[in-house]
């Protein structure tokens, strides 16, 4: 690559982004760690965004009606944290840059999204960054047509490299861009042709151009390196009625000795090579060290968009008040005041009508008061639809022509229907919730892991949730599901036991503002064992006493879900032998370990034995069954210690033992 043409061809256009990279190799010298050649290759790319295209006002960071810029290639962060400082965010001095990747820094080796403002989304698992974008567009389309366009009008842009595009969760992303032309979506691809092994021919032939374009893309090819082609690619993209993909042909670590190499793709910390590459860009300054020039360049461009903000703004007030005060509400994520009302009255009519339903059904039934005084939730489901109850009446299905709609089909996707509503949550003003098996929490796994580390209020409501669902076998039947959730950081998982815990549930799901809440809900019957109204939230306890005991506690019996039926049944048993027995229903485990410690030891007293049930792995009850300090009480387990099998549920629950009697027994054995 001549460096000296591509200086002389635009020596303005050059310095600033040469200023990236600048910084990119002093940033992981110092770190003496990093990715130093994305950045140093795809500098032109984003300057040119930056100067001549990016609304965004680096005094305002949240500006509701900025573009959203997604650094999927999240291990070039480098980049991000240089635009942030050369542009004049607040968070972003020189000494944040100096303090790459070191402990208490914005500057993390990936992009954080809670550390710092001006970063949109955390990356570095590739291929969630251009999962979460679709998700992004997708909540700008139904927020303009709520809203309407003089308040959300903006797009949102995607830097992805090889990585990300081999990652399979791309494909879903794309197919779903594609199909629901979310034509505010411009997605560059860093084309170096270099991975960590080598060239990309090691592992993968794929047209991306062919792929982009079959699943519905505007596709441009470029030179990455050409400021003119760059902008007139950009330009031409905001044109197009399809989401866009530009193929940015570029040289990773451009300029360096490592050029087009895989070694350019990690930490280029070489002090003569440093040199050399700097010598190269006519970059006669010291580490860290910015020209005034250069650097008074960058922060107008920082100020650029302060223009659209103030236009924005008078836009805003001259809505209505109300229409004001709805926007400022969704946007500062706040439940309505209606909410809690109406999740009491349902608790009320569900406790004196008792129904015997399947916990998927209850969901369906708390929706169908919640979505009317909800305009933010969007609700979805990965083509189980009707087996996961998440569609509710007057929703409307979102689509091409409908984009008001607030019913998403996810189809066979649930890792990129997870990765998207990431990006709703984030791009704000959205509640999204989706629907899925419990079992294909799996495919959708590592995109929950971000909702709870990015801190995120997304709701996964997951049906089918144990051998329960009978006969479809244990490819279907989750067992160490519950656990895997439950070892998660930052996340509540619910396993309600009948409708009023699952109306309680939601009313807890929806007023998060920083942690995913997960259901788990059953397909089979079960009846209401929330049987006398209150008033007050008890699934915001975790686990509460549901049944006491007549006369001496001699048992505590804790259970779950479906399980609870179990527990009260097995404690009638007890009971009838003079064995009193107190019944504790968890529906979060996660909540029951916020209480205070005086409240868990009201619940779960020293004395008694206890015996947990679950259709599930014991993995996780040690902590209530042995007691917190490992000593209180002689316990035992009932439930799975193998995966299931096909055949009808009660036949299941009989076969593995999850039963009244059993459980009985186990306490007896205790005494």
């Amino acid at each position: 690559m001549d460096i000296a043409a591509l200086r002389s061809a635009n020596p303005d256009h050059w310095m600033k982004a040469a200023a990236i990279r600048a910084l990119t190799l002093d940033a992981v010298a110092a770190a003496n760690s990093g990715h130093s050649g994305m950045p140093m290759g795809m500098a032109d790319v984003a300057t040119v965004l930056y100067e001549k295209h990016l609304k965004f006002d680096a005094a305002a960071p949240n500006w509701p009606d900025r573009d959203r810029f997604i650094l999927s290639a999240g291990h070039g962060s480098m980049l991000i944290y240089s635009l942030l400082h050369l542009t004049g965010y607040e968070q972003f001095p020189i000494e944040e840059l100096k303090n790459f990747r070191q402990l208490g820094a914005r500057t993390a080796g990936h992009p954080e999204n809670f550390l710092a403002d001006g970063i949109e989304t955390t990356t570095g698992p590739l291929g969630q960054g251009i999962a979460n974008s679709v998700g992004f567009a997708m909540a700008e389309e139904i927020l303009r047509a709520r809203h309407g366009k003089k308040v959300v009008d903006h797009h949102t842009y995607v830097i992805a490299g090889d990585g990300c595009l081999m990652e399979g969760v791309s494909q879903e992303a794309i197919a779903l861009a594609g199909r629901h032309e979310l034509s505010k979506l411009i997605v560059f691809w860093d084309n170096n042709n270099i991975t960590i092994d080598g060239t990309v021919e090691l592992s993968d032939r794929t047209d991306q151009v062919a792929r982009f374009k079959a699943s519905g893309w505007h596709v441009q090819e470029i030179d990455g390196h050409d400021p003119a082609a760059i902008d007139a690619a950009i330009t031409a993209a905001k044109k197009s009625k399809q989401p866009s993909m530009i193929a940015c042909k570029t040289h990773i670590a451009l300029g360096h000795a490592a050029q087009d190499t895989s070694k350019g793709h990690g930490a280029l910390t070489d002090a003569g090579q440093l040199a050399a590459a700097k010598e190269g860009y006519g970059w006669s300054y010291g580490p860290f060290e910015i020209p005034a020039d250069v650097k008074s360049q960058w922060e107008e461009i920082g100020r650029r968009g302060a223009a659209d903000r103030f236009a924005w703004q008078e836009r805003f007030d001259a809505l209505s008040d109300r229409k004001k005060a709805d926007f400022t509400r969704e946007l500062e994520g706040e439940a309505p005041k209606k909410l809690s009302a109406t999740i009491k009255a349902l608790k009320k009519q569900i406790s004196e009508e008792t129904p015997k339903v399947a916990t998927r059904k209850s969901s369906e039934m708390v929706l169908e008061v919640v979505n009317p005084i909800l305009p933010e939730t969007v609700g979805g489901s990965a083509d189980l639809t009707g087996s996961n109850n998440t569609k509710t009446a007057n929703l409307g299905i979102f689509d091409v022509d409908n984009r008001g709609g607030r019913f998403i089909h996810w189809g066979i996707r649930e890792h990129g229907m997870a990765a998207a509503m990431n990006g709703m949550a984030l791009h704000g003003m959205v509640r999204p919730y989706s629907g899925t098996f419990m079992c294909f929490t799996d495919y959708a796994r590592p995109a929950m892991r971000l909702s709870a580390l990015m801190q995120q209020p997304v709701v996964y409501v997951m049906t089918h949730d144990s051998i329960g669902l009978g006969e479809d076998g244990p490819t279907h039947q989750p067992v160490e599901h519950l656990a895997m959730l439950r070892a998660t950081p930052n996340t509540l998982v619910f396993r309600p036991a009948d409708t009023v815990e699952t109306a309680e549930a939601w009313e807890i799901a929806l007023t998060q503002k920083g942690t995913p809440s997960v259901l788990s809900l059953t397909r089979q019957n079960l009846p209401t064992v929330r049987v006398e109204h209150k008033q007050k939230n008890l699934v915001a306890q975790g686990g509460y006493v549901l049944a006491d005991a007549d006369g001496k506690r001699q048992v505590i019996l804790l259970a779950t879900g479906s399980e609870v039926e179990i527990a009260l049944a097995a404690r009638d048993l007890l009971q009838a032998e003079g064995i009193g027995t107190r019944v504790v229903s968890m529906p979060c485990m996660e909540l029951f370990a916020q209480q205070d410690e005086s409240y868990r030891k009201r619940v779960l007293p020293a004395g008694a034995v206890r015996v947990a049930v679950e259709a599930g792995v014991r993995q996780g009850w040690d902590r209530w069954l042995l007691g917190e300090r490992g000593r209180e009480a002689k316990s035992d387990f009932v439930g799975m210690d193998s995966f299931g099998a096909s055949a009808p549920a009660e036949v299941l629950y009989e076969k593995f033992g999850i039963t009244a009697a059993n459980v009985a027994e186990k306490a007896k054995a205790l005494l």
